[in-house]
């Protein structure tokens, strides 16, 4: 297929890799140009605007990194309502609000066009070696229409439903499992720290059980180890994302207890200056509450 992508972060890079991958043809844009020449050195087409990939093939996805990015990106002048055609496909991949996914349906129903929302599950690295998992939600058609696109960036998809909204709830749901999860591995590895337990000792008594699965090898040997650096998830966009699940539990009655331990965490490695660490980084804030250097 013929596609437009706006958004080369480390996510949207490593999608358009699996997209070029698969033989697809991929039209990027970005508003940072340098972000765009290794991708067009392996094959993507260069576009000089949110209109050119709006209009360059057969849906067009967007990779940003907030609400305000996408919101500006479809509203702007020659921004994708105005650009897109009767028809058009809003691919949104982003992690973004409940609200603004609803909103987005809302613009683009109004003006003719369709709203497809897949967030990915998984780091940066695993959707650029195909082991991460994508959410689909929206109407069926349209999602059938884009298969061979979704077919090329994970491992699975899993479908929502038809309302693009669904989608976003499910992952801002699983990101708020795992950020508590990391939370509470924090927690555990300070616990043992104050006994003067090895952290690879816990680490492995951890790992070799029931919590014998990706995200507690991954995020325990990165607390292990104290390594925070280079991100995968930046500890800014955790913080990003705990308000998220805290704002969309608010808005139906439902309540996180452990979302707000979560949130305070990342804000107090925030306001530690590690806001770029990767996410993880909140076990080092826990440490430093409990006395640990």
């Amino acid at each position: 297929m013929k596609v437009g992508f706006i958004g080369l972060g480390r996510m949207g890079t490593a999608m358009v890799g699996r997209l070029l991958e698969g033989g697809h043809d991929v039209g990027v844009f970005n508003r940072t140009p340098e972000k765009i020449k290794p991708l067009t050195d392996r094959g993507a087409k260069p576009l000089a605007s949110i209109e050119a990939a709006a209009n360059y093939g057969d849906a067009v996805f967007t990779m940003l990194a907030d609400d305000a990015a996408v919101l500006d990106v479809v509203g702007q002048a020659a921004g994708l309502l105005q650009s897109l055609p009767k028809g058009g496909i809003h691919i949104c991949a982003g992690t973004h609000s409940v609200a603004t996914i609803a909103k987005l349906k809302a613009l683009h129903g109004e003006a003719g066009q369709m709203l497809l929302a897949t967030p990915m599950l998984g780091r940066p690295e695993m959707v650029a070696t195909g082991v991460a998992g994508m959410v689909l939600g929206g109407a069926k058609d349209v999602v059938d229409r884009c298969r061979p696109l979704f077919a090329a960036i994970p491992r699975r998809t899993f479908e929502a439903g038809a309302d693009p909204v669904s989608a976003a709830a499910i992952k801002i749901a699983n990101n708020f499992v795992l950020g508590c999860a990391i939370e509470a591995m924090g927690e555990g590895f300070a616990l043992t720290r104050k006994y003067d337990v090895v952290p690879d000792v816990f680490y492995d008594v951890m790992t070799d059980g029931m919590f014998a699965c990706a995200a507690y090898k991954v995020y325990g040997k990165m607390i292990a180890e104290q390594r925070y650096q280079p991100a995968g998830q930046r500890a800014i966009l955790g913080l990003k994302d705990a308000n998220l699940a805290l704002e969309a539990g608010g808005a139906v009655g439902v309540p996180l207890p452990s979302g707000n331990v979560w949130r305070d965490r990342l804000v107090g490695a925030v306001a530690h200056g590690e806001a770029e660490h990767d996410w993880g980084v909140m076990a080092k804030d826990q440490a430093r509450a409990s006395g640990l250097d």
